[in-house]
């Protein structure tokens, strides 16, 4: 059978291929000749399949959607109080060319050119030179993206004819000690960033690789940690689209970051990563087709991230007793803090009799950290209650499970391996 996914992505492709409004950034010579006809949508999943259609396989200059991923890069090499101190996260809700700096002088945040600037100069270990600095950025995109990336050596040249702006921003950047370089050097290698090249499927897999957690869905590398990835999501989520983020949360509700060469990604948590293609530019320099895409995406596919599933209230599958002295507790699906305190209210408020409990976990498909520790607290006050507890985990969802001082558990492998 066909999947629909593709005939789905292109009866949305075609719904916005009319609309002619924008234009092609007009401030780099070279990035104003581009096609502005040219249109692609991509989705990747978390565990590597893609969809892809219109023009997905041209490869155009990545621009600030390099952003997120540099800050990422920055995290993971100097840490987070470090960069944190460089660079903020607060919305500056102007364009991404303004000179918005807090009142000692430190860029807003990361995704206006002001904080990619000072975060390009975080990129790599401490004392690294400009060419092992880019290298770096150039490693780590290329492993977001899960191929090698090159830069376009035609719009760099072309960016660096026009980049007065950024170069103001850098020397001014300077002057407060957010830089501690030579101001032009850096700018060299964020021009050179914002040029490499790639295609719709490359930042789909880029942003699913955000929404995976740090994980490249088709190499299975971990690019970066989940602390990072949270930081970064947090932040594309109030200021990647710029002074139109407001309008983008509340519309379409997915983490996003835009290029003025027309890309667009968008990274939904433990969903998908999804990238679109259109040169055609609105006022705030987002791609017009690219934001009726999403809109429509958004509100189909319900991945708004406000649109989440209720806890389920049916975790608990089954509550009785199997014999004399054991009780049985049956857990389904998968569980956050909500669906584990239901499991704490049922075994509290229900005082078991039972001298043995047996926990089931055979029917849960995912437990988060929270979770997890929870249902070893509700263990270890059972046995300190004077219970023997026994987990029954044939898939290993809790690994080396240890409840805690005082706790004790025996884990099987089916309900009938307990004496």
């Amino acid at each position: 059978m066909r999947s629909p996914i593709p005939d789905y992505l292109a009866e949305v492709l075609g719904s916005v291929e009319s609309d002619e409004t924008g234009a092609p950034a007009d401030y780099i010579p070279e990035l104003a000749t581009a096609n502005p006809n040219r249109l692609a949508a991509a989705m990747a999943t978390l565990d590597g399949e893609v969809y892809a259609v219109g023009d997905c396989s041209d490869e155009f200059t990545i621009q600030s959607i390099s952003k997120p991923f540099v800050y990422a890069l920055a995290l993971a090499d100097r840490g987070f109080e470090p960069v944190l101190a460089k660079v903020g996260v607060e919305p500056s809700g102007e364009a991404f060319n303004k000179v918005s700096l807090d009142g000692g002088g430190r860029p807003l945040n990361p995704m206006i050119n002001a904080g990619a600037i000072a975060t390009h100069s975080l990129a790599g270990p401490a004392g690294i030179d400009a060419k092992g600095r880019f290298d770096r950025i150039v490693d780590g995109l290329s492993a977001f993206a899960g191929r090698r990336l090159q830069v376009d050596e035609a719009v760099f040249a072309s960016e660096m004819d026009t980049a007065f702006r950024n170069t103001s921003i850098a020397y001014l950047l300077r002057a407060y000690d957010v830089l501690d370089e030579d101001p032009t050097a850096v700018v060299g290698g964020y021009t050179r960033q914002c040029s490499l090249l790639v295609t719709t499927v490359d930042l789909a897999l880029m942003a699913a690789t955000l929404a995976n957690r740090g994980i490249q869905p088709v190499t299975g590398e971990r690019v970066v940690s989940e602390a990072v990835v949270r930081q970064v999501l947090s932040v594309m989520t109030t200021c990647g689209m710029y002074d139109s983020a407001g309008d983008w949360v509340t519309q379409v509700g997915i983490p996003a970051k835009s290029g003025v060469a027309g890309g667009l990604i968008g990274a939904l948590p433990g969903q998908v990563g999804i990238a679109t293609f259109s040169p055609r530019l609105d006022r705030h320099g987002n791609s017009v087709r690219g934001i009726r895409l999403f809109e429509r995406f958004s509100d189909d596919t319900g991945m708004h991230m406000m649109d989440v599933p209720s806890s389920s209230t049916t975790v608990i599958r089954k509550d009785r007793r199997i014999a004399d002295d054991l009780r049985l507790y049956v857990i389904q699906g998968g569980l956050r803090f909500a669906e584990a305190e239901h499991v704490v209210r049922r075994v509290s408020y229900g005082a078991p009799k039972e001298r043995r409990i047996a926990i089931d976990l055979s029917h849960v498909h995912a437990i988060d950290d929270v979770a997890r520790r929870m249902i070893l607290e509700v263990i270890r006050r059972l046995s300190l209650d004077g219970h023997e507890v026994f987990l029954v985990d044939p898939e290993q969802v809790i690994p080396n499970p240890d409840p805690g001082t005082g706790g004790s558990v025996t884990v099987v492998t089916t309900v009938g391996d307990i004496d």
